[in-house]
């Protein structure tokens, strides 16, 4: 018998996790019918593996993060937010009825979209962390839909995180992890590096066009970190939007661009290069010695396999300050932020004493390792929570769990 199930998710982010939950489950039940509703964004994630998206998508100019500047859900509002919504909101009624499970990852916006599918559902809150304030202030409306019965299961991101949901009475919750570091390991791909030299790699996010200015940014934090170093070498990991975009980014920027690479010369000397990539994040990370980092989900996961993480702010709206701050508290030791507004030429050559200081602090990096494995591990989350699903789906055939 063929199941049906429905992945909702709310953020770029979400998605990612979603994706390689589903994966998980497709390598151990290929039979699954499986279908999607990005509520944020056009699920890039959930194309790129083929699964069919049954709702309106549309992109968000705050790229879904208003909780650090409420003023940009305006922005939201009148690139059609409501209606979108209501047009999601009518693909859930309409969908799920004919699904057995839904699948919600995400804050309350997801959690509340799984609830009025009227379906049993598991939920994996997963931009949620008690790490960032000792314990989860959960809001009523997202309370009442995790205790409902018909929430089987609640997956947190992180073990400190589930503990916490069970001392607040939430019995069902459970560790997850984070799906796609299951995933994270070096593809093989030359990333033409000199192997006795340190490398660096930027990680400048997916959204755009944030990415595209975050990525300027970082430009400027090579240079100074060259002037300090010269035997640093650079790998930028990018989305294909930016990557279509360098010879603009150059252009902006004083750098000379070849394809797949970005020079800076003066006076005919180069000072640094960048290597860029769209199909390489996995090398980039595993290989790096220190990742400059204005990204949510690529930073945790670089910082759960053991490397350092040094941040600048950006003008947002993902990547400011309180951004940043949040995933210091978040990441712990791993992660410094440099400056409390969007990067100066201060902020960038204080950034750039850091980041040389930091390759050649083998006690910390060492740190560094121990504290990723001890936030996020032991890693398989997709297999973990896939093997739940799968599990739910049984007992939901047999009678054993009946979902009010």
């Amino acid at each position: 018998m063929s199941h049906k199930l429905l992945f909702i998710s709310n953020g770029h982010g979400e998605d990612n996790h979603s994706s390689h939950i589903i994966r998980s489950l497709w390598e151990l039940e290929p039979e699954l019918n499986i279908a999607a509703i990005p509520i944020v964004g056009q699920g890039h994630a959930y194309r790129n593996i083929n699964v069919p998206i049954v709702s309106p998508t549309l992109t968000l100019p705050s790229g879904g993060f208003t909780y650090t500047n409420r003023l940009r859900l305006l922005s939201d509002i009148r690139a059609g937010l409501l209606t979108s919504t209501l047009r999601q909101i009518q693909a859930v009624r309409n969908y799920a009825p004919s699904c057995d499970l839904v699948f919600a990852t995400g804050d309350v916006v997801g959690q509340c979209f799984a609830y009025i599918s009227g379906k049993p559902f598991i939920s994996f809150t997963s931009s949620l962390s008690a790490m960032y304030e000792g314990t989860l202030k959960i809001d009523m409306v997202l309370k009442a839909v995790l205790k409902s019965p018909r929430c089987l299961t609640l997956f947190s991101r992180d073990a400190y995180t589930a503990k916490d949901y069970q001392k607040q009475g939430f019995a069902k919750a459970q560790f997850g992890g984070i799906p796609s570091l299951d995933r994270l390991k070096p593809k093989g791909k030359d990333l033409q590096l000199d192997a006795a030299r340190p490398m660096m790699a930027l990680l400048p996010g997916s959204r755009i066009p944030e990415a595209i200015c975050n990525l300027k940014l970082l430009l400027g934090l090579v240079v100074e970190i060259a002037k300090l170093n010269p035997q640093v070498q650079f790998c930028a990991a990018l989305v294909p939007e930016v990557m279509a975009s360098l010879e603009t980014i150059s252009t902006d920027t004083g750098w000379h661009c070849d394809p797949g690479k970005l020079t800076y010369v003066v006076e005919g000397e180069v000072i640094a290069t960048v290597l860029c990539f769209s199909d390489a994040f996995s090398d980039i990370v595993c290989h790096t010695d220190l990742v400059l980092g204005m990204a949510g989900l690529a930073v945790d996961q670089a910082m759960a396999i053991g490397k350092p993480i040094l941040q600048i702010p950006g003008p947002g709206p993902q990547f400011t300050y309180a951004f940043a701050e949040a995933q210091e508290r978040l990441l712990g030791l791993s992660v410094k932020t440099i400056g409390t507004k969007p990067a100066t030429l201060a902020i960038l050559k204080e950034a750039a004493q850091y980041a040389v200081k930091t390759i050649q602090d083998e006690a910390y990096m060492q740190a560094c390792v121990a504290n990723g494995q001890e936030r996020f591990g032991p890693f398989g989350a997709s297999y973990r929570i896939a093997k739940v699903v799968l599990d739910t789906l049984e007992k939901l055939d047999a009678g054993v769990i009946v979902a009010a």
